[in-house]
Formats: structure tokens, sequence, C-alpha cells
């Protein structure tokens, strides 16, 4: 396994993360043991970084992976935790609480479910609005004093945003989406994260199965939060799939699948950045993992962007209120 620093502050991580999300029911019903055996292959095979949220599946994952670590080498498994996002007991989404004392709070939940005694990088989910981020990230460096966390990470904040919270403490790395058809961050938030030597972590990659190759209209199953993503929907999601089409053929002609070539479009675009792969099943995950193997030249990468240049996807990446809640689109 590859490894790559994950920002000048940060920790040594593993080329490849593994996204645990889908594991706890956004994509619809998930096998439990499947899961399970997918994050014991994850790290069998070299890759030491889990990113989750404490708000996924509320609370589900987090226990998901505490029992997939349960009598492990707990320093195998970096565990990075996103907190902040409020829902309710129906899994309707409330906004965002990152007070400092709510801070706190979250993380003893989150120490308790996932089995552990720190947390590797704790990040806000999102900008709260009526919070200034330098309290936020104060609080987070209080329990990094503490012992409780390692490293702090931001999650899709804007430029100006990610320069504050630097100036309160070192920030490892950024989690924003980046793939084939979400390239915004190119504009202004990945330059700033390379000025100030933070890394990024990209989810997303595979614009939840949308670029995977996999993918095929209709399929979508209830509790699917896909169902309601602009770029899913009739009139956009056409279009879309004429992209991957597009993709597939210079897939074709390099011996891989449209999966790996769009996570090593990501993986080239520079060594301080890590895509995180959603794979909730085995199969999946070493379909992942064989793009590490995929070597792309600049010539490669220039026939990929040409298929899919930068802004070609239909429809934004979140419906318009979850879109509202997004610092790093207002960068």
């Amino acid at each position: 396994m590859d490894i790559r620093q994950l920002g000048m502050a940060g920790p040594r991580v593993s080329a490849l993360g593994l996204g645990c999300m889908g594991m706890s029911g956004m994509y619809g019903l998930a096998d439990r043991p499947e899961s399970i055996a997918t994050i014991h292959a994850a790290l069998d095979a070299g890759i030491t970084l889990l990113d989750t949220g404490d708000f996924y599946g509320m609370g589900h994952n987090e226990m998901l992976i505490g029992e997939a670590l349960r009598g492990r080498n707990r320093d195998q498994a970096l565990i990075s935790v996103k907190f902040g996002a409020l829902r309710e007991p129906s899994g309707n989404w409330m906004g965002y609480d990152a007070r400092p004392k709510a801070v706190k709070n979250f993380i003893a939940y989150s120490l308790q479910r996932l089995g552990v005694d720190h947390i590797d990088i704790y990040r806000p989910s999102r900008l709260d609005p009526d919070v200034p981020i330098e309290e936020t990230i104060g609080a987070i460096a209080d329990m990094v004093k503490a012992g409780y966390v390692r490293y702090i990470g931001l999650s899709e904040m804007g430029a100006d945003t990610i320069r504050r919270a630097a100036a309160v403490h070192p920030i490892c790395d950024l989690q924003i989406e980046y793939s084939l058809i979400s390239r915004g961050p190119e504009d202004s938030i990945l330059p700033t994260c390379r000025e100030l030597g933070i890394g990024i972590t990209a989810y997303g990659v595979l614009s939840r199965g949308l670029i995977s190759g996999h993918w095929q209209k209709g399929t979508e199953t209830k509790g699917d939060f896909r169902i309601h993503s602009p770029r899913f929907q009739d009139g956009n999601v056409e279009k879309n799939l004429e992209l991957v089409e597009a993709l597939r053929q210079l897939a074709d002609t390099k011996g891989v699948s449209v999966a790996q070539i769009a996570i090593a479009w990501v993986a080239a675009k520079g060594a301080d950045i890590v895509p995180l792969v959603g794979a909730r099943r085995r199969d999946r995950l070493s379909e992942a993992l064989g793009a590490l193997d995929v070597v792309l030249t600049d010539e490669d990468m220039a026939a990929i962007e040409q298929v899919i240049p930068k802004g070609a996807a239909a429809g934004e990446r979140y419906p318009a209120m979850q879109m509202a809640h997004l610092d790093s689109e207002r960068a």
C-alpha cells in the first residue's frame, strides 16, 4: 500500500481511504456482516484511513466500526469522524451545532460508540453559521490537549474559513467532494490548502456511484438518498450517464474499469490528495484497490478531461437546501 502525507501537520495514511457512510443505510439497506467483512478486508489490504460521521445512521456507523475493530490493533486504523449535523428520530436533518460545549458532548458519545480512547481526526461536518469557526476549532484544540483527539480536520469549508481555522490550530486536511464531475475545489480551495500545507481527503470520487460504471437508472431502493439528488434526476441523469459511457471507452483502452480510471484521476491530481471510496462490499473494495495500480500519463489525463471537461455535469451535487449549508460553495 502506498502511503501519503496528510498535510504538513497530519499523519501518514494509506493512499486510499474507506468511507463508511453507505454501510449505515444512506444508499438503502446495507448488509451488516458484509460491511464488517469489507472493513476487515480494507485493513488487511493496508488501508488505514476509515472515515465516518457521528450522524451516519444516528450513531450506527460508529458502532459498526467499533464492532469491526474489536480484537484488532487499535493503531491499525486511523479514524476520521465528522460531527455537528443534527437529526430527528425520523432521520430528517435539523441543521448544525458546532458550539464549543456541543463539540465536547459529541466527542464523548463518539468515543463510547467507537470503543476507543481517542479519535485520530475530528472535524466539523459543515460550518455552523451561528458559531465562529475560531470557537469550534478552539474547542477541538482543547480536546487535542486533553488527548481525546490527535489531529483536526475540516469538511466542505471555503478558502476564507480554512485560513481562519488554520490560524487557531494546525489543520491536517480538508474533506471535500472532488471528482471528475465535481471540480469546484480547483478554483480557490485547493490552492489555499496547498499554500497552508493542508491535505485533501476527497469524497464522492465516484459521485455516489454515478460515474462508477455500475449504476443504472431506476435501480434506487427505499432509503436511498440519491432519489433526491439533482444529478440523478430525469433530464440530468441521462446527460451524466453519457459522460460515463465516454469515460468507459477510455477505460477500455487501458484495460481498466470506469471506477478505476475515475479514482486514479483523483489520485493523480496531487500527492496531497487521498481519495475516499465508499465501498460497502468486498468486490467493490477490490475494484477500488485496483485503481492504485493504474498509471495515468499526461496524455491520459488530458484525454479524460477532454471527454469530461470541467463543469460538464448536469445538476448540482446536492439539493438546494443542502447546497445552502456548503461554505465551500461560497468560496
